[in-house]
């Protein structure tokens, strides 16, 4: 497995963190938006050949995650803006895009059969932007029931991103998902849950955690994405999971 993190680690901009994440990651998710309140922080053209200069340097990939206002599950998506972040990113060539189904609504607010005839329609589009299905991973969201993703990873050949920390949130045993969706997986999303999720992975107990990287560690040739915000939780993080890794070997 690559084991990565995201671009939002120090209170700096994407640049930034990406130069000083490169050499201690194997990949950087970055985290794009476009929003009317927050501005734009896709890379422009010189930003992208440091990126991908950075990446050859340094043996790093990077993940795409799209903008989380994009409402692929509603009848009016948002399609134009993922459009323009995958085309801006295409030439970093890169492991994956992270989509979320839902909403404006969020949630299951809407049944089942519209949402995901809403979600096909929507990731049709986007696959004639990407060539290969596979490199669209959608993801399990807090909010919703596995049922979601099943029902679209049953309809069309995307990949899909298991967000473990979502599963843990929600209280649903992570591992019949893992081995349900693992042959689908380019990404999975690692992260603690205290008050809230996307915090340090020490703050998921040990059995727990290794249950899950017993599953990963040597048999998950994609990527494994440390989805914190933070350079102590990013750390606690990598001491957690490296952690995990002695102790299934020590078990051996």
């Amino acid at each position: 497995m690559r084991l990565g993190t995201t671009s939002y680690i120090y209170p700096a901009d994407l640049m930034t963190n990406v130069r000083r994440l490169a050499g201690s990651v194997m990949d950087v998710e970055l985290v794009i938006f476009e929003c009317d309140e927050y501005g734009s922080n896709l890379p422009d053209k010189d930003m992208i050949d440091e990126l991908k200069l950075l990446a050859a340097k340094n043996d790093m990939t990077y993940t795409v995650h799209l903008p989380l206002d994009l409402r692929l599950a509603d009848d009016d998506p948002q399609i134009e803006k993922a459009v323009r972040v995958i085309r801006c990113t295409q030439p970093l060539s890169p492991h994956g895009f992270v989509v979320h189904l839902d909403g404006a609504q969020g949630g299951e607010s809407l049944s089942l059969g519209p949402w995901t005839e809403n979600c096909l329609r929507s990731l049709e589009i986007l696959i004639e932007e990407v060539t290969d299905a596979e490199m669209l991973c959608a993801e399990n969201l807090d909010d919703q029931s596995a049922e979601r993703l099943d029902a679209v990873l049953d309809r069309i050949g995307v990949s899909c991103c298991i967000d473990l920390g979502h599963l843990w949130k929600q209280g649903v045993d992570p591992l019949p998902c893992l081995d349900r969706w693992l042959p689908r997986a380019r990404v999975i999303h690692l992260h603690g849950v205290g008050s809230r999720d996307h915090k340090r992975l020490s703050l998921i107990p040990q059995e727990k955690l290794d249950e899950v990287v017993g599953r990963l560690h040597g048999k998950f040739d994609g990527v494994v994405t440390l989805e914190v915000f933070d350079q102590d939780d990013l750390n606690e993080s990598l001491r957690a999971i490296r952690s995990s890794i002695r102790r299934l070997a020590g078990s051996y």
